[in-house]
């Protein structure tokens, strides 16, 4: 496939590349010590990417040319039973704490439903289409709208039931916060419940609950209020150019998790790939 020096949204470009080949387990021994040759770990990740991307099924893979559809879906399970997506999700993070700075003073968590049509343990009916499954996706940003947690399960769970699995699921250590960097925790009203309230402070939290009517009085009637809750919607944005996450096709839960985890690492790897892009270009 050549070189790839950009992002051109469907295949790994080489500056992401080295960061995620060193993250990818030694391939399995074979019990009679011989078979054919494996598919490259590069095409079959760029068929992964373009599976997450497009929200084509896998088996349309095969008109690609990249690999076929049983390599990929099987390179995909050997990674996602490895750990390696989460790793990703983790090492992107930590590239982007080291040249933008995880923003911890303010986390905002929220999410969305969507359809899940083949189910899976994790779902469950869709207020839109009772014949079909759906699926509850919760995320939580930093300041900046970069994942940094996320969970999810079936359509009929209540968001503020998943905010506690959502807040265990951050893969880095997180600093303890303290009278000089308190850290907030911005919801909107379908959290304020007591026990919220208690949770989020037990974890160190100050929870912020707001309407945006309230947040756009503030923005009026405050100069230089801004608020803080809309960065989960930037990373809607991004996260829904993602196909197969708009409507899950997973059956399995492992599987839809790991697509999560990926769209979230790459997500982090590009936002510091560009703060260190113009950190070059400005000196």
């Amino acid at each position: 496939m050549g070189l790839v020096s950009a992002d051109d949204g469907w295949r790994m470009p080489d500056w992401l590349w080295e960061r995620i080949e060193p993250l990818l387990p030694w391939p399995p021994l074979h019990p009679l010590g011989c078979h054919r040759p494996r598919v490259r770990n590069r095409d079959a990740m760029d068929a992964i990417l373009l599976v997450l991307r497009t929200g084509m099924q896998w088996n349309a893979l095969n008109a690609t040319g990249i690999c076929s559809s049983s390599s990929a879906h099987r390179r995909f399970q050997e990674w996602v039973q490895a750990g390696v997506f989460h790793e990703i999700w983790r090492r992107g993070l930590v590239e982007y704490d080291m040249v933008v700075g995880i923003d911890w003073a303010w986390l905002a968590v929220d999410g969305g439903m969507g359809k899940a049509p083949l189910g899976g343990a994790k779902t469950g009916p869709n207020p839109t289409d009772r014949a079909k499954g759906g699926r509850n996706v919760r995320f939580s940003t930093e300041a900046r709208g970069v994942p940094i947690g996320v969970a999810h399960d079936g359509a009929n769970r209540h968001d503020s039931k998943l905010l506690e699995p959502t807040l265990d699921s951050v893969p880095i250590e997180r600093p303890e916060p303290s009278d000089e960097r308190p850290q907030a925790l911005c919801l909107d009203r379908g959290y304020d419940y007591p026990w919220v309230h208690e949770l989020a402070e037990e974890r160190g939290f100050k929870p912020h609950m707001r309407t945006r009517g309230d947040e756009i009085r503030l923005k009026l009637q405050t100069p230089g209020w801004r608020a803080r809750r809309w960065v989960v919607e930037a990373c809607h944005s991004w996260l829904n150019r993602n196909r197969a996450l708009l409507v899950r096709w997973s059956k399995k839960d492992d599987n839809h998790l790991a697509l999560l985890q990926l769209a979230c690492g790459l997500i982090a790897f590009k936002k510091a790939h560009s703060a260190r892009r113009a950190q070059t270009l400005a000196g």
